[in-house]
């Protein structure tokens, strides 16, 4: 006679997975990624094309003693804000461009350029190193941290 302990305890059979069903998926895998490798190699983007652009303007970002950052129309030398606080994407971007310039042994002091295309884009560009940021891509909060300076302002603005 079993006891109570023992009949509770059943066991299950261990489920296999047939060895056909991983070969099969094993080689969809791989030609999946064979394929994505084939396209990349013979040059194709799946990049859509820019829209025309149709305003842009050259920035400088230039690092305060206080920890604000003035933004700074290159063109005119005149500060047109000045940001404070943690400015986690503004300060992202920058870091990320400015790494850039370093390895490739580039000075700081050329501006950035960030252009607004037809289709509502935003794109910063930095001209000396070829990298480009597409604002979109990381959302229309963190685009509207760029947008606020395409138009000219009149008067310089203190953004905390």
């Amino acid at each position: 006679m079993t006891s109570g302990r023992d009949a509770m305890q059943t066991t299950h059979p261990t489920p296999v997975i047939p060895r056909r069903a991983l070969i099969g998926i094993g080689s969809g895998l791989a030609l999946c990624l064979a394929g994505v490798v084939a396209f990349r190699v013979a040059g194709y983007s799946t990049r859509e094309p820019d829209a025309a652009a149709i305003d842009e303007r050259h920035l400088r970002f230039v690092d305060r003693s206080d920890g604000g950052i003035d933004v700074v129309d290159a063109k005119t030398a005149v500060v047109i804000d000045t940001v404070h606080g943690e400015q986690g994407f503004l300060r992202g971007t920058l870091r990320g461009l400015a790494r850039e310039r370093r390895r490739s042994g580039l000075g700081a002091d050329a501006p950035l350029v960030l252009v607004a295309r037809a289709d509502g884009r935003l794109t910063l560009t930095d001209p000396l190193t070829g990298q480009r940021i597409d604002l979109e891509s990381f959302g229309p909060t963190n685009a509207a941290v760029y947008a606020r300076w395409m138009s000219p302002s009149p008067t310089r603005k203190d953004t905390r």
